[in-house]
């Protein structure tokens, strides 16, 4: 199993120790690119797939790294939606 594997179990097994940079990763292994919209962004990331066009818009945790665990079913919801996973 890959780096990339491993990683994609994790994220569906929504841990409670997974940080921005893992999705960060996660969804680049899966084709999106991050888009910030500059400096206006504040802490709003989108993830916009390169072939479908399809994006995900989350927001930087802050002053902490984990994500919580609701945006992280939201995600993988879209991501099955899009057909992506």
């Amino acid at each position: 199993m890959t780096k990339k594997d491993k990683l994609l179990v994790r994220f569906l097994s929504i841990p409670k120790d997974f940080t921005f940079d893992e999705l960060s990763t996660l969804l680049q292994n899966m084709g999106f690119e991050v888009e910030n919209k500059g400096k206006t962004s504040g802490s709003r990331v989108a993830f916009v797939h390169v072939n479908f066009n399809k994006h995900i818009l989350i927001h930087k945790p802050h002053p902490g790294k984990i994500i919580n665990r609701v945006y992280l079913k939201n995600i993988i919801v879209d991501l099955t939606l899009k057909q992506i996973i």
